[in-house]
């Protein structure tokens, strides 16, 4: 699915590459949308899970926003090789919502788990009052996603530590 992208990788050739029949994949997966959001939960940097685990009061709040910001770039840069041909073909974009329906996923999970967590750093007086955390996480991930997309589009791997300074430059740009 890296390498063709999910609509032009076959359940076939998924099956084969992972050294499986086709039948035995279908015993564990119900449909190439299911097995996209497996693929996406278990082989891709872990995101949403450090979003959810953020404890709100401990670190800093510029240090936790740092890791997501972090986490989000390296998730969205690594997922736009699979995610990317989804919108090429309006059935699989119908599918995978489906999918993510049934499954309980989807992009938005990890902005209401940045919202909660920063609506409960406001609570603790750690985040002024007047910001609107949900405002404040899409500002965030969204900054992230354009970053990743930017750089996977230009393919510039050559500053590896790029992503490190835009996300040190990017929750102070928010106020935080």
């Amino acid at each position: 699915m890296r390498e063709r992208g999910l609509a032009h990788a076959t359940t076939k050739e998924i099956a084969r590459a992972a050294g499986f029949s086709e039948a035995t994949l279908y015993k564990h997966f119900t449909d190439k949308t299911e097995l996209f959001v497996q693929v996406l939960s278990e082989r891709l940097p872990r995101f949403v899970p450090i979003v959810k685990q953020l404890s709100p009061g401990a670190g800093t709040v510029l240090e936790n926003l740092r890791t997501v910001a972090a986490s989000a770039i390296e998730f969205y840069t690594d997922s736009f090789p699979i995610s990317g041909s989804i919108f090429a073909e309006p059935k699989v974009l119908d599918a995978h919502r489906v999918g993510l329906r049934r499954t309980g996923s989807g992009p938005h999970k990890a902005n209401e788990s940045l919202t909660a967590y920063l609506s409960a750093e406001q609570e603790l007086g750690r985040i002024g009052a007047d910001a609107d955390p949900a405002t404040l996480a899409a500002l965030l991930l969204g900054a992230c996603f354009q970053h990743a997309f930017l750089r996977q589009f230009a393919d510039d791997d050559a500053e590896p530590d790029a992503a490190d300074r835009f996300v040190a430059a990017l929750a102070p740009a928010l106020g935080l």
